[in-house]
């Protein structure tokens, strides 16, 4: 070889080499920069960790949690954030009242008693304002929340379980090094001994986390990380998700029954009404300036009643009226202790009766004290739940008046009441100053809109109320002198012979109209035709069923078009 080519040979070489050294050090950096995060030491160590079911949530904390005297104190805003969203300061009695599915409890800042669903118990802590921050006792709340707590101070965390969420442990059958990734190539963040217990992380879809043989796990420490699967023996279901039943499956299908406040309840003996399976009878009313007292009008009548409606597979879902007294339920809502009797008076009720739910049904109230009739439904809820008994609101249209629309928080009603009843009725009313339908289809289409939308209630909590009346429309000269409600059943009856129906495809109903001795009738006719496409909303917008206003204001026939429509027998 010449001497030309060896040294063109030597350069070629040396290219090469450096090729080959350049390939290497990307290919560390691109290790590197691909196992990098997994080392990445991420852990707080300068604060309190708090870790609920399973997750850790300490970067998400408002504010630092402080252990004093073996109390761990959890602000308020940290409550609202992972326990109860809807956490309360009562100015008037310096108190703060938080909830959960079955509980109700409170505590007087700076006393040692816990109020609990009535009952008095004596606490080691007390709520504690720092920084204009109110901090509660975290561990006098366990039985509140349903939950277990536990401090650990070698790690200074506090890990969270809830009752009623599943929780599986398993042992190791090994020295384990737990991951912080599901790789060998990740840091270490506990180690576990051979036969110890570790928790194991549940998803969402309630099974073991596995990635490609890795287990998420949790450690005594609170610490969580990953092992290999096949390191854990001895899976057990420590407790499992308490699953709740729902009264009613299916659509419900729930006609109010009207009693007059002093008159006999009805008395149904030897009847069935098809199509049905909840009944509501109006037996209860607030007491004017009653300071939460209920007139009951039950009796034997309304007790045969129940037995009735029991017997027959019925729902009993009484109604409680305000009776539209709107200072009496203003006084009510504006005062905790007032609320709360209001509410054992409720719990007293269904449980004297055996009743199966209650129906709220409070109209006519100040708008400003929309978010305190929120905190009743609030705190009337868990009540409830705790002795098995539903709970529905009803509430009128969206976008009213300030008194009869205005006065409800939509949302939180639906968020928190089993079911929220939209009375889908009066659209033109007492109050109506031009004569028009009672409930036009495309009125309660835009309103059921509005509902699921702007309002955000969940379609499967919302029961549409339906009418079992119209109006007589009557003017003179132009000029409206009389509205007047008339039974669906008794429409046929009040027309004349041969007057004419006209279908108003819009509203989806016949509209009358005729003249008589001067006076012009109008009349926007509510019978099967009309509620049949007010029932065919239920399943378009996967509504959680109907709800009729009143019996004995209807056809017999319609209770078979309600029947095949909701599939109720």
């Amino acid at each position: 070889m010449s001497r030309k080519a060896k040294r063109e040979e030597k350069v070629k070489n040396k290219i090469i080499s450096k090729l080959i050294i350049v390939a290497i050090f990307l290919g560390c950096v691109f290790g590197i920069l691909k196992l990098a995060p997994n080392y990445v030491n991420d852990e707080i160590i300068d604060k309190t960790n708090l870790v609920i079911n399973n997750s850790n949530v300490t970067k998400s904390l408002k504010k630092d949690i402080i252990i004093e005297n073996g109390i761990m104190y959890i602000a308020k805003e940290d409550i609202s954030n992972f326990f109860d969203p809807y956490i309360y300061y009562d100015e008037k009695y310096n108190q703060i009242i938080t909830t959960s599915e079955n509980q109700v409890a409170s505590m007087v800042v700076g006393e040692n008693i816990l109020v609990n669903n009535g009952s008095k118990t004596e606490t080691t802590g007390t709520i504690i304002k720092k920084d204009d921050t109110y901090y509660l006792p975290f561990n006098e709340l366990d039985n509140v929340y349903n939950i277990e707590i536990n401090y650990i101070e070698s790690t200074n965390t506090i890990t969270v379980d809830s009752k009623d969420r599943r929780y599986v442990v398993a042992s190791s059958t090994k020295e384990n090094k737990v991951k912080a990734y599901p790789t060998i190539f990740s840091r270490n963040v506990d180690e576990i001994t051979e036969g110890e217990t570790v928790t194991i992380v549940q998803t969402k879809e309630n099974v073991n986390e596995l990635v490609d043989n890795w287990t998420k796990v949790r450690t005594d420490t609170g610490k969580i990380g990953y092992v290999k699967t096949n390191t854990l023996v001895n899976e057990y279901v420590y407790r499992d998700t308490l699953e709740q039943e729902k009264q009613i499956e299916g659509n419900v299908s729930m006609v109010w029954d009207y009693v007059y406040e002093y008159a006999y309840v009805p008395d149904r003996s030897g009847t069935t009404i098809k199509g049905v399976n909840v009944v509501s009878p109006t037996l209860f009313t607030l007491v004017d300036e009653g300071k939460g007292k209920i007139h009951a009008n039950v009796g034997e009548d309304g007790e045969s009643y129940i037995k009735w409606a029991h017997d027959n597979g019925y729902k009993v879902w009484p109604s409680i009226s305000n009776n539209t007294y709107i200072e009496t339920t203003s006084e009510i809502m504006r005062d905790y202790n007032l609320r709360h009797d209001l509410i054992e008076n409720i719990v007293s009720l269904v449980l004297k009766y055996d009743l199966d739910g209650i129906n709220i049904d409070f109209e006519y109230m100040h708008d400003e004290d929309k978010d305190l009739f929120s905190r009743f439904i609030i705190e009337l809820k868990p009540r409830l739940n705790e002795i098995g008994a539903v709970l529905s609101v009803d509430v009128t249209a969206p976008d009213g008046s300030e008194e009869w629309s205005m006065c409800y928080d939509r949302y939180v009603i639906g968020k928190v009441a089993d079911y929220i009843v939209f009375m889908a009725y009066d659209q033109y009313g007492n109050s109506s100053t031009a004569a028009g339908t009672t409930a036009g289809y495309n009125w309660v289409k835009a309103n059921l809109n509005k509902f699921v939308g702007q309002e955000g209630v969940e379609p499967d909590k919302l029961i549409l109320g339906i009418p079992f009346f119209t109006r007589v429309w009557e003017e003179e000269n132009g000029k409206l002198i009389s509205k007047s409600p008339i039974n669906m059943e008794k429409i046929e009856e009040f027309l004349p012979d041969g007057v004419s129906k006209t279908w108003d495809d819009d509203l989806k109903q016949y509209y009358v109209e005729f003249e008589e001795d001067g006076i012009t009738y109008k009349i926007w006719v509510e019978d099967e035709e009309s509620i049949k496409e007010k029932l065919s909303l239920i399943e378009e917008y996967e509504l959680a069923g109907a709800a009729y206003w009143t019996k004995d204001m209807e056809t017999d026939s319609i209770w078979d078009l309600i029947s095949e429509t909701l599939n109720v027998k």
